[in-house]
């Protein structure tokens, strides 16, 4: 049976050249240059190591990616093993360290599989063309008449020679071209496509894992920390008396926060710390800590988000879109529809909140984190310290969650920090409270929409106009404005067939550290774009569904440019991921044909739909309510999905749930309140998640079968969801949600 196993860093050294007896495989990635040797197949890329064969036939596939409940430590290997041709219960996986020639290890964007399927291919059917060739040399045949199957390698006399017995001669053999290897043929996948259980299961299940607070180490001591409650807070002055006098606490120690940008650096803040996690936590209760003032200190979200609303509806902003002539064009419409639309601040509150550990010995600072991006943990520790990345080792636990938070490696910087000033290993806890206050927010945002219908009942213009607090303000102080990869994002990319279109943005100064949140910017954008071809349905007096094809129109593939757009595609090409019609309809037809689409309902119930592309995958959501006395009850959710080649269908399942439910508390409870420029929740008690009684009794999910490429799964299903349920509560009340959260508007 599969296992899985953290790569220690002797045995790092041991896969990486340093051991013998073992089958090292390199393989190109898109993303750097390796000092290793090049490959003659390489064309400038980097060189990584991934698969290991040990002489008892144990086949060792390393995971460069983050666990956190997707089963990304069991998919891309399963594409690996199923290329190598190796017996899955003789698979061993192991976590990787931070490393650079792994290419990207940031598990983030719905990327994992979609960048790295075709690599995965190629490193099983290199180790698998390495073994035969071993085999072909022993027996001295002909290669082609040497065929691994089934984790050993057969000849057509009938001898065969298991990948154990091959491994050490198969070591000695140079990698081969990769171009030149032929992959296996879908209808002979013996993993991929399959169900196959996640190597953590067990594990997970029993207890036995490690999350990032289950590190211990020698004398390790631990850190509770008071940061500024607002951005850019500086340290006026602070009492530690009496958090010293708490038992078990054994230093107080402050650490200065840089100037802006944000970044991924330590915030300020006095650190307290102790022989235990308790005696952190009280003697960080009795910190005096007075902070000086500055311009972000008398910031309110509320005020500032009616502002940004009323800047949207009224006032003209930067053309970032344009095809044909709008402005023009409503003035031949019959009729012209409005709405404006605002969502809050969120946060990602994972179940675990983060969690790090540092050690400094022996000249690196070893860090162990609950991570989603261990080089850029790896990356940020070695510049603000002066090291070499070398000297910085990162060892990658599970991830109770991540959502985005945790690609943002400040909590390791902290532990690295305190570490170095102690002299001892320091793991840093953060509570609850720490997650949500000093959390990398989700941007709030304010959308108007403009509509022109003609006499026909199609829509002949639209416009829209977005304003938000950018991401790139966390990394540039001096950024106002959205940039053109985040209003790609929905808003700036719609399928619709519509001849006059008119896009713009407005600037948006910042308050806060803003980071990307699962489907980052198409969760506000999704919510506007899908409600208002809602609302234009109702006025055209169509039914939703036929509307929503109606305004895709023809099967085509869309050019951006003629299109009008200057966007990206989620980082990859239109020839590699064309944006095509046929799939975006077919979610919606798929969808709608397989539930009660449609039927008549009592009063106070009704359907909402809406469909949406992102991260490359097409998702349609359909969602049934019933509201009785101010009262929401979601009855129903159905999700289709195209998101191509599918590896591990129940995984895919499986997201696609998760990011319903996690759709379902964002669209009902997710805001945070900034007042007098800090976060007015603190805790589940105010900022909730939803409990088992929200969830719909009836959630169904649906793959669309498809032999396209990968593309993404655990973002794409989260942006439908409140549109869908504000497009229900629309059906079955006639009250139209144009501010989230739903709770705002109705007991949920």
């Amino acid at each position: 049976m599969s296992t899985i196993s953290q790569l220690s860093r002797r045995k790092f050294l041991q896969l990486t050249g340093l051991s013998s007896g073992g089958l090292i495989l390199m393989g190109t990635l898109p993303i750097s240059v390796s000092a290793v040797d090049t490959l003659a197949s390489a064309t400038g890329l980097s060189l990584n190591l991934f698969v290991s064969v040990q002489s008892s036939g144990q086949v060792e596939i390393i995971a460069h990616r983050s666990e956190m409940g997707t089963g990304i430590r069991t998919s891309l290997p399963q594409v690996v093993a199923d290329d190598m041709e190796a017996d899955w219960q003789q698979v061993k996986v192991i976590q990787g360290l931070a490393n650079a020639d792994y290419g990207s290890q940031n598990t983030d964007g719905s990327r994992s599989v979609r960048d790295f399927y075709h690599i995965m291919r190629q490193m099983g059917a290199a180790a698998k063309n390495m073994l035969e060739q071993a085999a072909a040399q022993q027996w001295g045949v002909s290669l082609a008449e040497c065929q691994a199957k089934n984790h050993a390698v057969h000849h057509s006399s009938g001898k065969s020679l298991g990948f154990g017995e091959l491994a050490e001669s198969a070591a000695k053999l140079k990698t081969p071209d990769l171009s030149s290897l032929k992959l296996k043929d879908s209808n002979d996948f013996n993993y991929i496509g399959k169900n196959i259980p996640i190597v953590d299961l067990h594990d997970m299940t029993t207890g036995n894992t490690t999350y990032g607070i289950d590190i211990h180490l020698p004398d390790m001591v631990y850190a509770s920390i008071e940061r500024t409650p607002y951005l850019a807070g500086k340290i006026l002055s602070y009492d530690h008396k009496a958090a010293r006098q708490v038992k078990g606490v054994l230093d107080v120690i402050r650490i200065e926060g840089k100037p802006l940008p944000a970044a991924f650096n330590a915030l300020e803040g006095v650190a307290v710390i102790a022989n235990n996690t308790y005696s952190a936590m009280q003697g960080r209760d009795k910190l005096k800590v007075k902070w000086k003032t500055n311009e972000h200190a008398s910031y309110n979200s509320t005020d500032y988000i009616k502002q940004l609303a009323n800047t949207v509806t009224h006032i003209e902003g930067d053309v970032f879109s344009n095809k044909g002539d709008a402005l023009n064009a409503f003035t031949e419409s019959s009729k012209t529809i409005e709405a404006t639309y605002t969502t809050p601040y969120l946060v990602h509150v994972p179940m675990e909140p983060p969690m790090a550990t540092a050690h400094w010995h022996d000249g690196i600072c070893e860090i162990w984190a609950c991570t989603q991006t261990p080089q850029s943990t790896q990356k940020t520790v070695a510049a603000t310290f002066g090291l070499e990345l070398d000297q910085v080792v990162v060892h990658v636990t599970l991830l109770g969650g991540g959502f985005g938070r945790k690609s943002k490696p400040d909590f390791s910087v902290e532990a690295a920090t305190l570490a170095k000033v102690v002299g001892k290993p320091v793991q840093v806890v953060w509570k609850r409270e720490d997650d949500i206050k000093h959390d990398y927010f989700h941007a709030c945002s304010a959308q108007y929409y403009k509509a022109g219908i003609d006499a026909s009942g199609d829509v002949n213009a639209w416009f829209a106009r977005a304003a938000a607090p950018t991401i790139e303000s966390t990394f540039n102080p001096s950024a106002t404005t959205i940039a053109d990869h985040w209003v790609s994002q929905c808003l700036g990319s719609i399928p619709f067939d519509i001849p006059n279109v008119r896009m713009e943005r407005h600037a948006a100064e910042t308050h806060a550290r803003i980071g990307w949140l699962r489907s980052v910017y198409n969760v506000p954008f999704g919510f506007g774009v899908g409600s208002f071809t809602d609302e234009l349905a109702h006025a055209a007096n169509k039914d939703p569904k036929d509307f929503w094809l109606e305004l895709i129109g023809s099967d085509r593939q869309l050019d951006f440019k003629e299109e009008g757009f200057k966007l990206s595609n989620s980082g990859r090409s239109l020839e590699d991921f064309p944006y095509e019609t046929k799939r975006y309809k077919n979610v919606i037809t798929t969808l709608t044909d397989s539930i009660a689409w449609g039927e008549e309902l009592p009063e106070g119930q009704g359907w909402g739909l809406t469909a949406l592309r992102s991260f490359l995958s097409y998702v349609a959501v359909a969602t049934k309510v019933e509201v009785v006395n101010g009262k929401l009850r979601i009855l129903e959710m159905h999700a289709v999905m195209d998101c191509g080649t599918v590896v591990n269908p129940d995984r895919v399942h499986a997201q696609i749930e998760g990011g319903l439910i996690f759709g379902i508390s964002l669209a009902l409870m997710g805001k945070i309140d900034f007042v007098d420029g800090t976060p007015t929740q603190s805790n589940f008690d105010d900022s909730p998640v939803a409990r088992i009684n929200q969830i719909p009794a009836i959630m169904k999910t649906h793959i669309v079968a498809s032999d396209s490429m990968p593309a993404g799964v655990g973002e794409p299903c989260v942006p439908p969801v409140a549109p869908s349920i504000a497009n229900a509560i629309f059906a079955a009340t006639g009250q139209r949600i144009r501010d989230l959260p739903i709770n705002k508007h109705l007991k949920v």
